[in-house]
């Protein structure tokens, strides 16, 4: 019989303020919906004393940190669901017109690539790609220099706060 994790309120508070923090000096935005977000953020607990990280507790983890490190929250897919649909898959966080209310927060659908396609890409990636042929394009702030590789530049550079119209591809 497997023993049932509890987590405390103030541990759940904790994370909750310290998530906080780390959105605002970011440029995301958690979602407004406190009772909903403090479910996820107990679902995060939970995973962390489950499996050693805290992966989405929307999501279906192995229990293999390598195998999961893409949906360790926040998860790979973050800035791509909140570019595209306003908010991240399990919408802990959202993009500011969800944020501010204009919009209502919908289901996303599932952006995480099949297991078989994630193994596949991780050979090809410790292959070594050959150069000018990488995974993902490189996006650069033009204000202050910050790279990122992924299909989108982000809504907010994380750094310098300077809005998406900044980055340019750098490769």
């Amino acid at each position: 019989m497997k023993k049932e994790i509890e987590i405390s309120d103030a541990a759940v508070d904790a994370l909750l303020q310290k998530l906080q923090r780390e959105a605002e000096a970011s440029g995301y935005h958690l979602n407004n919906d406190r009772k909903f977000v403090r479910e996820l953020v107990g679902g995060l607990l939970v995973n962390q004393q489950r499996y050693g990280y805290a992966a989405c507790p929307c999501r279906l983890a192995a229990g293999e940190k390598a195998a999961d490190l893409d949906i360790i929250c926040p998860c790979d897919y973050r800035d791509a669901d909140l570019n595209e649909f306003g908010a991240c898959f399990c919408a802990l966080y959202v993009g500011p017109e969800v944020s501010e209310g204009r919009k209502q927060a919908a289901s996303i659908p599932e952006r995480r690539p099949p297991a078989s396609q994630r193994r596949a890409a991780k050979a090809e990636i410790s292959a070594g790609a050959p150069l000018g042929k990488l995974s993902q394009p490189v996006w650069r702030c033009k204000v202050c220099g910050y790279l990122c590789a992924r299909g989108e530049p982000p809504d907010i550079c994380p750094i310098c706060k300077a809005k998406k119209e900044r980055f340019e591809r750098f490769m």
